[in-house]
């Protein structure tokens, strides 16, 4: 039963241009219509966005195993938990505080922000990686010469803060569009934590034995970054 079901999980697959377009779609219908002025409408479909992009990257990535699987557990759950640490505590983000904007919450944080966690570090990762690979293909010879452990600091330090620029690209959008409210300016040290969070995901990224080739997931992390630097401008 237990192969019958993974060899299943393991056929739903989707082509990555044809997730790219589903998300190029989506996304435009949600910047036209915020820019068009139905901004709290399109806000509050945010959750449900987040939770077509996840499906979509379960559908592109090739290998579905277990390592996969825990990764993917564990950035939902590691997200989560130091959402629900901030909230209550001010200590890693500063104050701030989630509205029902993302839907259903426990603990006063809503459950997507888990996934959201996910998403942007395994997006982060795949496309660091995706970026190691152009190069070693551009120049075979200076890969060789690359200390394996250069690679995996880049991983997690370079794949680190490309998830803290994605966040702060998105925070001032996020706070104009009712997803939280911060109790005064955006501290410095909400970026600080992002990378030290968003570094441990990304070494159990690197740690997990799953197949990390996925061109929907750069295309996606684009995608999300243009979304939110054309919603920063005009908004």
């Amino acid at each position: 039963m237990k192969k019958s079901s993974n060899s299943f999980l393991q056929s739903l697959k989707l082509s990555d241009n044809v997730a790219t377009a589903i998300a190029i779609v989506f996304h435009s219908i949600g910047l036209i219509g915020m820019l068009m002025g139905n901004t709290n409408y399109f806000a509050s479909l945010s959750s449900l966005n987040l939770l077509l992009v996840f499906l979509l990257i379960l559908l592109t990535q090739q290998q579905k195993n277990r390592s996969f699987y825990a990764f993917m557990s564990a950035a939902i759950l590691i997200g989560f938990g130091v959402e629900v640490i901030g909230v209550h505590t001010g200590w890693l983000f500063g104050k701030y505080h989630y509205t029902s904007q993302l839907g259903y919450a426990a603990f006063s944080v809503p459950l997507i922000i888990g996934v959201n966690w996910f998403v942007v570090s395994y997006c982060s990762g795949i496309s660091i990686k995706a970026f190691q690979n152009k190069l070693s293909s551009k120049f075979p010879e200076a890969s060789l010469e690359t200390n394996k452990k250069v690679k995996v600091l880049s991983v997690i330090l370079d794949g680190a803060l490309l998830a803290v620029l994605f966040d702060w690209l998105m925070e001032p959008v996020a706070v104009k569009l009712g997803y939280w409210i911060w109790e005064g300016d955006i501290p410095f040290y909400n970026y600080f934590c992002w990378f030290v969070i968003s570094s441990l995901l990304l070494w159990i990224f690197d740690k997990s034995r799953f197949e990390k080739r996925n061109k929907f997931a750069v295309h996606l992390l684009l995608i999300q970054s243009m979304f939110f630097l054309l919603l920063r401008t005009f908004l």
